[in-house]
C-alpha cells in the first residue's frame, strides 16, 4: 500500500478492492478490518478518518484486505464472531455462528430446562449461550472433530460456564448417557448437490463435516431420530437447525421415530429455520 495515507483514504482504497474481488459487502468488511489493524473498535473507526496510518498499521490493513480478497470469512480474520449477544472464538475447525441459528436459542429459552445436550457443539455457541442465559442448568456438548471440542471448551471457559459444561468428542450419540428434558442441534445439513453453490468464504473456508452429509442432506436428522428416544426425557424437547426447504422431511422423521407436537418455526425472513418436537410423557 502507498505510505501516507489517511485511514478515510486506505478504506476507500481498500473497498473498491474488495469489491472487485467480488466480496458481498466491501464497505463494512473494509472497516471492521481498519478497526482490527488499528486495534480500536469499530465505532471509533470515523474518529481515525482524518488521520494518517502508521506504517505498521497500514501494513497489517494491507495484509487483512488481501486475505479478504481471496475470500477468507472476516471471522476467520479477526478469530472471533458475534453471536447473541456475546463474542466467541472461531477458526476454519468450526461452522462460523450465524444470526439465523438465534431463532433457535429463542426457542429453547421459552421453557425451562435443567440438563440439555447439543448434538454437533462446533465453536460451542449454541451449548454456551443455553447455558449462559439459564445459570441453573447443565449440558453437554458433543462433536466428531477434535479440533471443535477444544474450541467449544475455550469458549466455555471464556464465558465462565465450563463448570456447567462437558465437551465430548462423539458420534452422535455414540459416546451419550443419561437422558436430557432439552436437545439441541445445527447439524449438516446441505446435500451434496447445493455445496457448489455455496459462497467461496463457506465452501472453502469452512470445516465440510459441518456443512454437508455427502447425500440428501437429511442423514443427519436420520441419526439424531434413530437415536433421540433413548435420550430425551418424556416431556423433553427437541430442537434442530433446518435448511429452508426441509422442515416438513425433517418433521415427518421424528414423528415417525414417535416424537409428538413436531412444528416449524420459521426465522425472521420467513424461512422454515428450527423443527421442534417433544417426547410424550
Amino acid at each position: 500500500m502507498i505510505g501516507a495515507l489517511t485511514a478515510a483514504q486506505a478504506m476507500v482504497a481498500a473497498t473498491a478492492r474488495l469489491r472487485a474481488a467480488g466480496v458481498p459487502d466491501p464497505a463494512r468488511d473494509a472497516r471492521v478490518l481498519l478497526a482490527h489493524a488499528a486495534r480500536i473498535e469499530a465505532s471509533r473507526v470515523t474518529l481515525i478518518a482524518p488521520e494518517e496510518l502508521s506504517p505498521e498499521i497500514a501494513e497489517r490493513y494491507d495484509q487483512l484486505i488481501a486475505l479478504r480478497a481471496i475470500r477468507i470469512p472476516v471471522s476467520h480474520l479477526l478469530g472471533e464472531r458475534e453471536f447473541y449477544g456475546r463474542r466467541f472464538r472461531v477458526s476454519r475447525d468450526v461452522l462460523d455462528p450465524r444470526p439465523e441459528t438465534e431463532i433457535l436459542i429463542e426457542a429453547a429459552l421459552s421453557e425451562p430446562f435443567d440438563h440439555l445436550l447439543d448434538l454437533g457443539v462446533g465453536s460451542g455457541c449454541i451449548l454456551i449461550t443455553l447455558l449462559a442465559e439459564r445459570t441453573s442448568a447443565s449440558g453437554v456438548g458433543t462433536d466428531l472433530s477434535e479440533a471443535a471440542c477444544l474450541q467449544a471448551s475455550a469458549n466455555a471457559v471464556l464465558h465462565q460456564v465450563q463448570s456447567r459444561a462437558e465437551i465430548l468428542q462423539s458420534d452422535w450419540f455414540g459416546n451419550i448417557d443419561g437422558q436430557y428434558d432439552l436437545i439441541v442441534s445445527n447439524p449438516p445439513y446441505i446435500s451434496l448437490s447445493e455445496m457448489e453453490e455455496l459462497s467461496p468464504e463457506v465452501r472453502e473456508h469452512e470445516p465440510r463435516m459441518a456443512l454437508t452429509d455427502e447425500g440428501d442432506g437429511l442423514g443427519a436428522y436420520r441419526r439424531i431420530a434413530a437415536g433421540v428416544p433413548d435420550f430425551l426425557m418424556p416431556g423433553g424437547r427437541l430442537l434442530v437447525e433446518i435448511g429452508p426447504t426441509q422442515g416438513p422431511d425433517v418433521a415427518a422423521l421424528f414423528q415417525a421415530a414417535g416424537l409428538a407436537h413436531t412444528r416449524i418455526i420459521p426465522d425472521l425472513d420467513g424461512r422454515d429455520r428450527v423443527v421442534f418436537a417433544r417426547m410424550p410423557q
